[in-house]
């Protein structure tokens, strides 16, 4: 009973943060430039990424968890394209532009989904290191 409960409540607040409307133009913008960003990794912890109000984005590998055995670094441009938040790096993905969909999921967490379908949940955090 007490699965069914816990997977019942976890569609329906799927459902709810899919039914936000999504971040668009300055909210977005202001959503992301001169804070630092931290994603959820699949190896436990989170990985941060700064994303500085001149358009430069950057990660040092400082991911907590198992993910901070990986340390990757790099650095790159991200930019507003209406209701998308676009990103290119410099070597990560062989340089490919990716872009998102970001729409309030409580708190200090944003939902995301990549233009290639993956989806995910960040944590935001006001400034830079």
């Amino acid at each position: 009973m007490a699965r069914f409960l816990l997977i019942t409540l976890m569609l329906f607040s799927s459902q709810a943060v899919a039914q936000t409307p999504p971040l668009a133009g300055s909210a977005l913008d202001r959503a992301v430039s001169g804070r630092r960003i931290f994603l959820a990794t699949p190896l436990g912890g989170e990985f941060p990424m700064n994303y500085y109000p001149d358009g430069r984005l950057d990660a040092q590998g400082e991911a907590s968890g198992l993910g901070r055995f990986v340390r990757p670094e790099d650095s790159g441009r991200w930019w507003v394209d209406g209701a998308k938040l676009c990103q290119k790096w410099t070597s990560w993905y062989e340089g490919r532009t990716f872009c998102f969909v970001l729409r309030p999921a409580g708190g200090d967490r944003l939902a995301w989904e990549r233009d290639d379908g993956l989806t995910g949940v960040a944590r935001v955090v006001d400034g830079l290191p």
